[in-house]
Formats: C-alpha cells, sequence, structure tokens
C-alpha cells in the first residue's frame, strides 16, 4: 500500500479534507518543531452599540451574503483607505 504524503497547500478547505481522513499520527516522521505561530490573528476591537444598531447591522450582511465581521471590516477598510488619499503611506 502506497503511503499518503503530506498536501502542499494553504487552502483550508483542502487541508481540511485531507486530515478528515488521515491521522496525524502516520505523518510522525515528517513533522518538525516550529518556533514561531503559524497562525497570528489580528487584533480584536469592541465597539459599543445600542441593541436597535446591533439588529440593523445583524440584517444587512444576509442580503450581501458575508458574517456581520466581514461586512464591518469592510467599512473599517473603506474608511482607512479614504483617509489615506492623498497622504503617504506610514512606515
Amino acid at each position: 500500500m502506497k503511503k499518503a504524503r503530506l498536501p502542499n497547500t494553504d487552502s483550508i478547505q483542502a487541508l481540511a479534507e485531507f486530515w478528515d481522513t488521515h491521522d496525524l499520527t502516520d505523518f510522525e516522521d515528517n513533522l518538525e518543531d516550529v518556533a514561531e505561530p503559524v497562525f497570528v490573528r489580528g487584533a480584536a476591537v469592541k465597539v459599543p452599540l445600542e441593541s436597535g444598531e446591533v439588529e440593523a447591522i445583524e440584517q444587512m450582511p444576509q442580503a450581501k451574503g458575508v458574517s456581520r465581521e466581514e461586512l464591518i471590516r469592510g467599512w473599517v477598510l473603506q474608511e482607512l483607505a479614504r483617509g489615506n488619499k492623498g497622504r503617504p503611506a506610514k512606515r
């Protein structure tokens, strides 16, 4: 029986499908320790909203087919881009 190879992909979907059908112990010889984090999360920002505002925001992403977090992040990125027009990028 041919031994399976570890997938060489950044696709979370492909990796999830692979590990749904394989066991990590079958690949112990291929594993290596890493010193730094592999997945780094961005910082979270809490924004206080009134209940009516939250209800309104909850309805908007459904129409666009995105999560509320993706919708709000899009708004923030748009405002950041608008605020940086005509200014040199900070380094």
